[in-house]
């Protein structure tokens, strides 16, 4: 298997982390290459990482369908539950993630720009949404677990997101309970060896 990544990209580290809470990590061929590459867009339209090429040359994106694929390789216990509660509420938590990457990468876009009226309140709806975010994480944190799960493993890499382009808006006052959560979790093997290089 051949993943197109970035080493900062928190949607590649989502799926980076899921190879190596599954013990497939040795089975994946990392491919740094920038999303400009015409290599890329030969074999993902949208010319975006993460892109997983499989043994069979068929391409894979992006990071939700890239984390279920490496859930069915090989026999370790899977992060994506089949079926009932736990998989409705691991989706979820990973949709949840996924919202906080989504409001904060375009934000970063749009700071750096002229800013209007328009602008300012585009970003300031998308910091209420991380906002909000991480108020139901943090009433939900004693029910986190050490990644077990894809939404676990989602979240996780969100807050380090945070950490790494954000550090001038500090999470963790107001999150008690989800900052102990993940300076848990942030030592565990899927988050520790995948921290962007900055």
């Amino acid at each position: 298997m051949k993943l197109a990544y970035s080493p900062n990209s928190p949607y590649v580290r989502k799926c980076h982390a899921v190879a190596i809470k599954r013990g497939i990590e040795d089975r994946l061929d990392l491919w740094s290459v920038p999303t400009t590459d015409p290599d890329l867009a030969a074999v993902n339209p949208l010319s975006k990482v993460p892109t997983l090429l499989i043994e069979d040359g068929q391409a894979l994106y992006d990071s939700p369908v890239i984390c279920e694929y490496l859930d069915s390789v090989g026999d370790a216990p899977r992060v994506i539950p089949a079926e009932g509660p736990a998989r409705w509420r691991a989706l979820t938590l990973a949709a949840l993630g996924d919202g906080i990457l989504d409001a904060t990468q375009p934000r970063r876009r749009e700071v750096a720009l002229p800013q209007d009226e328009g602008r300012t309140s585009y970003i300031i709806q998308q910091q209420a949404k991380v906002t909000r975010a991480l108020d139901v994480l943090e009433k939900e944190a004693d029910s986190l677990g050490d990644l077990d799960t894809i939404g676990e493993i989602t979240v996780g890499c969100a807050l380090g997101y945070l950490d790494f382009r954000y550090p001038h808006e500090p999470w963790r006052p107001g999150h008690p309970k989800l900052e102990a959560w993940y300076a848990r979790v942030s030592a565990l093997p899927p988050l520790a060896r995948t921290v962007p290089p900055g």
